[in-house]
């Protein structure tokens, strides 16, 4: 079989790639093992804003513009639903916390999103003693959905395969690779936090947080906006919330830990006082990077190998932009924006 690319993993990264190839018409296989659940178990949320300091996410502007369109354009061949758009509530802490909100509103690349007219409405069930900031142009990409359905449409067209990839099988070739009998030009690596068992980038800085998620049933809560205060609290239907997102940097597993409960239980009590019974609990392993960046970029030695790698917690913005940076730059030689490309960790003489 001649291929034009392998792509291995299917979650965010993957899927903003394999768009890239459908659109321009390449020949693909994607592997995938459900070893990495980081996109599975993501809040999924869009936010242009860092509501921890009230400042703007890294090139937000573009990536929105990118995002939006390639989520609907999925909705639309898929015949699904992934795109659920709401406000976004900052539960104020204090009046110092208003006054850092309206300092922001002078920074040019927030004035789009941040309404300078608070909100001073009380909410039942809802903890917030100094009003309410209202962040625009905000929703929520239905992750699980999303990664479900892509992996059933993939199976139907058989574009994919539920095995392992074992990278020891490749074999280089002068223009390009051979594995199981598969040729392809390229192999794109999308393994989420599995690239540390990856011979050819877990040289890469890539670090591992778990994150813990709870889905609670709460009728008297009856919010339809995200709500965000010591956690976030997202609106799913059927007063059902989920609630996160907790950050442990040495729990290498993806199992909901009681550690992790017990934790968003207490920080549950800050933000909402009715109540509530938990449905589920669900934990997945975020791969982040040093400086937030993503990681993408072509192996030094083998130029056959191709990362896309480390999207974080707004994984459901970033992937849309870089898959398309990555795509024209393999294939049309567009550089690389420097701020994700990999060779800014190549040692230095």
């Amino acid at each position: 079989m001649k291929l034009d690319y392998i792509i291995v993993g299917l979650g965010l990264a993957g899927i903003a790639f394999v768009e890239e190839l459908i659109e321009a018409g390449k020949n693909f296989l994607v592997f995938e093992d459900n070893s990495q659940s980081s996109s599975l178990v993501a809040g999924g949320v869009y936010n242009p804003v860092i509501l921890k300091r009230f400042t703007p996410v890294w090139n937000a502007k573009k990536q929105l513009e990118v995002a939006l369109p390639f989520y609907k354009k999925i909705e639309d061949r898929l015949d699904i639903k992934i795109d659920k758009k709401f406000v976004i509530k900052k539960a104020f802490k204090s009046i110092e916390d208003q006054n850092n909100w309206f300092t922001a509103l002078d920074k040019p690349k927030l004035i789009d999103y941040l309404d300078p007219i608070l909100d001073n409405q009380s909410y039942n069930g809802v903890i917030a003693d100094f009003c309410f900031g209202n962040v625009n142009e905000t929703g929520r990409i239905d992750t699980h959905k999303l990664v479900e359905s892509y992996r059933d449409y993939l199976k139907g067209k058989n574009l994919i395969r539920f095995e392992n990839f074992k990278h020891q099988q490749i074999i280089f070739n002068k223009d390009d690779v051979t594995y199981n009998n598969i040729t392809a030009s390229k192999i794109v690596f999308c393994e989420g936090f599995g690239i540390q068992q990856n011979p050819f980038f877990n040289h890469l800085p890539l670090n591992e947080a778990k994150g813990e998620l709870l889905t609670i049933n709460a009728p008297e809560l009856n919010i339809d906006f995200l709500l965000k205060s010591t956690l976030f609290v997202l609106p799913l239907g059927d007063n059902n919330y989920k609630v996160g997102a907790t950050f442990n940097w040495t729990d290498k597993t993806s199992n909901p830990s009681k550690e992790g409960k017990d934790e968003l239980v207490e920080k549950l009590k800050k933000v909402i006082n009715v109540p509530y019974t938990i449905v589920s609990q669900s934990a997945g392993i975020r791969p982040t990077v040093a400086g937030r960046r993503p990681l993408v970029g072509v192996h030094d030695e083998y130029f056959q190998l191709i990362v896309l790698n480390g999207l974080g917690t707004r994984g459901v913005m970033i992937a849309p932009t870089i898959a398309k940076n990555l795509f024209n730059h393999l294939e049309n030689s567009e550089e690389l924006d420097v701020e994700i490309d990999i060779k800014r960790f190549r040692k230095k003489d």
